[in-house]
């Protein structure tokens, strides 16, 4: 089973978690001034790079609180976790 650490309450098993996505991504200023291809490409288009990868996650069955990770996508480990608003490590 893998263990990921809750930056908040320490390591907890996977199945208490919810990927919610690529982590940093900022919402456009003004939204209504995108062309709809590119309000779709911010919405809908992430990267998906082989290796390491900032993602945001939610310990559900836990604190419920959202905080950053640093996984690497071609063995599935995580390298560091921290909280939302903290600089990556």
């Amino acid at each position: 089973m893998l263990l990921i650490a809750c930056p908040y309450c320490g390591e907890r098993p996977e199945v208490e978690f919810a990927y919610g996505g690529e982590a940093h991504l900022v919402r456009p200023a003004d939204p209504a001034a995108l062309s709809d291809e590119d309000w779709a490409a911010y919405l809908y288009f992430r990267r998906n790079p082989r290796g390491l990868h900032a993602e945001r996650w939610r310990h559900v069955r836990g604190c419920g609180r959202f905080f950053n990770a640093i996984r690497d996508t071609t063995n599935d480990r995580f390298g560091a976790t921290y909280a939302v608003g903290e600089d990556p490590p």
